[in-house]
This record gives C-alpha cells, sequence and structure tokens, in this order.
C-alpha cells in the first residue's frame, strides 16, 4: 500500500502540472467571452480550473485504503482478543497468513510441559553408598532450578538438605546438565547423558536409545572425586543411576497438527533433547517426515543451515543453531513462525517473520514476541492463521475497489489532456460513487468471513482484481463522451459561452450516473 501511495504520488505531479495548463487555455478564452472572467463562485477563471484539476488529482488518491487496512487490522485484533490471543504487533496478522513453514518446540507445545518420573535405572556400584534421591534432592535445592524438567524431579526425589554445597552450576541450555560440589563427596551432574558422559557406553548407550525411541527423556545422573574449579567440570566422572522422564502430549496436538499439515503448512519440530525422543513424540501426533531426524550437537554454522531444508526434527539445538535454522528456512523464501516460551528461544523469534509466545513464558520471550498465547494454549494457532488469511484476502478484494478509481483517473486524465478538454468530473460528483461503491462496500468486504489461502502477493492481487474494473470504469465515461460529442451536443454551437453550462449541467451528470451504475456492476463482481 505504500508503493502504490509512492508511485501515484510521483505519477500525480507531471499530470497535475500539465492539466492545469491545458484546463486553464481551455476556460480563459469561454469564460473571458461571458464577460465574467474573475468573477465570484462558479465562472471564476481559476475556480474552474483548480475544481477540474482537482476532480483528477483527488480521484488519483486511494484515500480510503489506509483507513479500510487500519479498521480490518483493528477488528482482527480485537477478535483475536476474544480468543485469548494478545496481538502485540499489528502488522504480524499479515504474515501469520502467509506462514508456509512452522518451528515448534517439543516441550509446552506438543506436549504440555507437565512432566513426570516413569523410572530410575540404576547403574552399579555407582551411588558410593549415597541414596540417589538424596543426592537428586540436594542438587535441586543447591541450582535452585524451576523449569519442569526440575519441577518433576522435585515431585520424585523432593528436595532436602542433606549434603552441603561448596560450588554450584545451575542448568543451562548451552552445557545441557546442571552440577554441585558437595563438601567432602566431590561432584554431582544431571543431565543429558552424552552431555554428563563422554563415552557412555555401549550398555548405557543401548539403555538411552531404548527408552528415547519409545518418546521418554533420559538423564543422567554421575559422580566425579573431583571438585568443579573456575567453572569448569572435572573430566573424570562415573554413571550413578539413568532417569526416564515421561513428557505428556497433549490431547488436541493431533488435530492442530493436522489442520497444519492439510493447510500445506511445514512443522518443523526444533528441542534441545535427544533428537530421537523428539521424533517418536513427533511421529505420535502425526508430524510429517517426523523420521528425518538430525542431532545438531557439534555441527558447524554451515551444516546447520543444509540440515534446515533436509530435515523435520532438530535435537540437541543451542539457542544460536535455531536462529540458524530459522534464518536458513527464510534464505529459501519461506515464511517463518517460531513458538517459543523460554530465554532460549529469544534469538530465533527474533530472526522468525512471526514470532509466538504463551503468557505462562519467560518475560523475556513474551517481550519479543509478536503474539502472545494468554491460554497457553498452542492449539489456538489455526484460529489466529485463519484469522490472519481472513484479513489479507478481505484487504486485498476490498482495496481494489479504491485502487480502481485510481487506475481509471490516471486513464482519464490522460485522455482528457490528449483531447485537449476539461477533466470529466469534480471532486463533488464522485462522492455518490466513493460512498455507495467504495466506503461502505469495501468496510463490509473487509470484515466478511474468509478462509481461503492467502495465493500469490499481495500487490499483485490488488492488480488483478483492480485492472479490469478501472479499464470498465473508463470504457464506461469514453462511451458517454463519445454520445456528447457525437449526437448530444451536435446542436449546440461548441464555441458559444454556454457550452460550458450544457457541458457541466448535463453532460456530467450523465457521467456520474453512469460512473456509480458501472462501478455498481463492479461491485457486484
Amino acid at each position: 500500500i505504500n508503493l502504490i501511495i509512492k508511485v501515484v504520488s510521483i505519477i500525480m505531479i507531471p499530470i497535475a502540472v500539465f492539466m492545469f495548463i491545458r484546463t486553464y487555455n481551455i476556460y480563459e478564452p469561454i469564460l473571458a467571452g461571458k464577460g465574467d472572467l474573475w468573477g465570484r463562485g462558479t465562472g471564476h477563471l481559476f475556480y474552474e480550473v483548480i475544481t477540474s484539476v482537482s476532480g483528477a488529482i483527488i480521484g488519483m488518491i486511494p484515500s480510503g485504503m489506509f483507513l479500510l487496512t487500519s479498521v480490518a487490522l483493528t477488528a482482527s485484533m480485537l477478535r483475536l482478543a476474544r480468543r485469548r490471543a494478545m496481538v502485540k504487533n499489528m502488522y504480524c496478522i499479515e504474515m501469520l497468513a502467509r506462514v508456509d513453514v512452522l518451528c515448534l518446540d517439543k516441550t509446552g507445545t506438543i506436549t504440555d510441559g507437565s512432566m513426570s518420573v516413569k523410572k530410575v535405572i540404576e547403574i552399579k556400584g555407582g551411588s558410593g553408598g549415597f541414596a540417589v534421591g538424596d543426592i537428586i534432592g540436594s542438587m535441586l535445592s543447591a541450582t535452585e532450578d524451576n523449569n519442569q524438567t526440575a519441577l518433576a524431579l522435585a515431585d520424585k526425589f523432593g528436595y532436602n538438605l542433606k549434603f552441603r554445597p561448596l560450588t554450584v552450576l545451575p542448568f543451562s541450555s548451552d552445557r545441557k546438565l546442571s552440577a554441585v560440589t558437595f563438601e567432602e563427596m566431590g561432584t554431582y551432574m544431571l543431565g543429558a547423558p552424552e552431555y554428563v558422559l563422554s563415552d557412555m557406553g555401549i550398555r548405557i548407550k543401548r539403555l538411552v536409545d531404548e527408552n528415547a525411541s519409545q518418546g521418554y527423556r533420559v538423564m543422567c545422573l554421575a559422580h566425579s572425586p573431583a571438585d568443579i574449579k573456575n567453572n569448569k567440570l572435572p573430566s573424570l566422572r562415573r554413571p550413578i543411576c539413568l532417569i526416564v522422564i515421561e513428557d505428556h502430549i497433549r490431547e488436541d496436538a493431533a488435530d492442530t497438527i493436522k489442520w497444519f499439515r492439510d493447510n500445506d503448512v511445514a512443522v518443523k519440530v526444533i528441542s534441545g533433547d535427544n533428537p530421537i525422543t523428539v521424533a517418536e513424540v513427533a511421529r505420535r501426533v502425526g508430524v510429517e517426515n517426523a523420521d528425518k531426524y538430525i542431532s545438531l550437537e557439534g555441527l558447524s554454522n554451515q551444516e546447520v543451515m543444509e540440515a534446515a531444508s533436509r530435515y523435520t526434527v532438530f535435537g540437541r539445538v543451542t539457542p544460536e543453531q535455531k536462529s540458524i535454522l530459522v534464518r536458513s528456512m527464510k534464505s529459501k523464501g519461506h515464511t517463518v513462525a517460531m513458538t517459543g516460551d523460554g530465554v532460549n528461544d529469544i534469538l530465533a523469534m527474533r530472526q522468525a517473520d512471526c514470532a509466538l509466545s504463551v503468557a505462562s513464558g519467560a518475560e523475556a520471550a513474551r517481550n519479543v514476541a509478536h503474539l502472545v498465547l494468554m491460554d497457553n494454549n498452542f492449539t489456538s494457532m489455526p484460529d489466529v492463521v485463519v484469522e490472519g488469511r481472513r484479513v489479507i484476502n478481505n484487504i486485498a478484494k476490498a482495496s481494489s475497489l479504491y485502487l480502481m478509481k485510481t487506475i481509471m483517473t490516471v486513464l482519464l486524465s490522460v485522455i482528457a489532456l490528449i483531447l485537449k478538454k476539461p477533466y470529466f468530473f469534480t471532486t463533488e460528483q464522485t462522492l455518490m460513487y466513493e460512498l455507495f461503491i467504495t466506503a461502505v462496500p469495501s468496510l463490509f468486504l473487509a470484515l466478511q468471513i474468509n478462509k481461503d489461502r492467502v495465493q500469490g502477493r499481495f500487490l499483485g492481487n490488488m492488480l488483478k482484481s483492480a485492472a479490469p474494473g478501472g479499464i470498465t470504469l473508463t470504457m464506461a465515461v469514453m462511451a458517454i463522451y463519445i454520445y456528447w460529442a457525437t449526437v448530444y451536443s451536435g446542436g449546440i454551437d461548441q464555441s458559444a459561452a454556454d457550452y460550458a453550462t450544457y457541458y457541466d449541467q448535463i453532460f456530467k451528470t450523465m457521467v456520474t450516473i453512469t460512473l456509480t451504475y458501472t462501478g455498481y456492476m463492479v461491485l457486484l463482481k
């Protein structure tokens, strides 16, 4: 719409200059012949020139388009608010309508975020005589982690202060683990097995893969007799146990994924978990090509970019890699939406065309999001996308009513210059057209139900709709002019001063009625 205004503004200037000069030269001898060259009101030379020229210039400006767009977008914001979705950036509604790749995090999106410990697999000779529950309870008290995994562990093992912590490393998405050095006990590490243990061994790897393939998250608790020094973990580590955690899948997640699949929106699942676990969860809810999964652990930026288009499920992803994945998808011409609720999602959300978060997410994630789901439910996203499609399709359709008048005015202005005639009507004579053909109908068109997918580019769609209407209006006006010039005004002396009166009273009335009626036919079409 901004581009249209810029182009029209450039075209207007030379046309306005030429039309002013041409119209002045037409009216000056007519009014001079009436002896009322500088009279007041109608008949004043500059009154006639300015009203004639302004009829063309003002007609070129699609003045209602900005108001129409703002009203339509505002109405959408209100509708989304009733569905518990807070729009923070009005123009993200357009991006939502055009989304063809949706990046989801497993936890809190496909799953409901609630976790529970399924089982504990102890490794013989690893605990050193201390109970696993006491170790984990003391670690939770020391790290003060409050993520969903920590809450699930606390529900199983509880909190305690049996051991005195000396050095604490809380969980981070980069390390994928937390660690605590206890007084006279060494260091305990809890996190993803491949990050906790440098070499898992065949037996532990088999146990991890076996549980991961069933959709469970697996954590490993390991011990080292050495302490944490300068935030560096000791290299010698012995596994104590594996903790199998179940992440509950949302009941309506499969329906949500199916809706996106049926509407040609590719779903990518990006997670910091084991890719085998994520792939199994994605398969259960119906994500297409869920078997195409990869771990991004240790991959270079270039390798991550290449993987973005080849895989559907991405595991062991760092915050920086999430951002690279989104950027890579956008570089392929996709419109990407990114959902996130944590600090580790912020980089990717800033790169996405449309970023979505939930009310219960981290404050930083909500701040960068374009849209926040206040009911913490990503299953309402289809409604959000449908609303975006409704707005963009309707605005494109309704705006074409304004644009076809612009096209008609430009064509008629050029024709008037070529014929050496004044412009065909003044601004007041187009009021009926503007009220009944553009203003009121466009408002209702912009608010009607429309669930069609957004096809093509907005400007191309508008021109495709507006050009035939603009040409039809031009032909209708020219048909009246030809009739006037060849038949009706045949008995009027073209050089007489009264010709201007006949032209204003009769010809312009005919043109006004014809323009409005033809516009009504185009509106029905």
